[in-house]
């Protein structure tokens, strides 16, 4: 059975990026409804004992799919955000960004145009290739790039219920405004 996971940090402290009485709908609601569905879902299907990352590599599209994806995608989302963030990557990590983008910037740029360009909901992603190099995906509804082989990094939620609280239809607004939350430490353990 899965469950819920806990915020790393007070519902309040990632104001104004992400407020608390988004964070009760986002988390406490919607995370919790898909986890309730998957539980559901799994007693006595193929996926019953399998860990959630390999459900959704395996799981072909439907219920399980979409509960098991938004499972991993928030679980992934709210676990990259900090209060006290480093403000950007080191390491390997800003090596490969300033290889492919020539600066953070620019990375964060294409970013956030692809999330704002994804037509409907889904989530963009900053994910790495078995070779190191690293792509930015848009994928629709539950899409995860573990679906194609890919590593994920980093992710932005780009359903509205992420961001409609607090910035309505101002998606671009809410993407830009993720980056002073994003706790690239994190980001930089997922890509190794």
């Amino acid at each position: 059975m899965f469950q819920l996971i806990n915020l790393p940090y007070a519902p309040d402290v990632l104001e104004p990026a992400i407020s608390a009485h988004t964070l009760e709908f986002h988390h406490g609601k919607h995370l919790r409804a898909y986890v309730d569905n998957l539980n559901k879902l799994l007693p006595g299907s193929e996926y019953e004992s399998l860990p959630l990352e390999d459900i959704v590599r395996k799981a072909p599209a439907g219920p399980v799919f979409n509960n098991a994806g938004q499972i991993l995608n928030h679980n992934m989302y709210f676990q990259q955000f900090s209060h006290k963030p480093q403000t950007a990557p080191s390491g390997r990590l800003a090596a490969q960004i300033e290889k492919q983008w020539s600066s953070l910037d620019a990375f964060k740029a294409e970013f956030v145009a692809k999330g704002v360009g994804l037509f409907g909901s889904g989530w963009v992603w900053l994910s790495a290739a078995e070779d190191g190099s690293l792509v930015i995906t848009q994928e629709p509804g539950a899409g995860n790039p573990v679906t194609k082989g890919l590593k994920p990094l980093l992710t932005f939620d780009v359903w509205e219920h992420a961001y409609y609280l607090d910035f309505q239809n101002r998606r671009a607004d809410q993407l830009n405004a993720l980056w002073g939350i994003v706790d690239w430490k994190v980001v930089e353990e997922r890509y190794r």
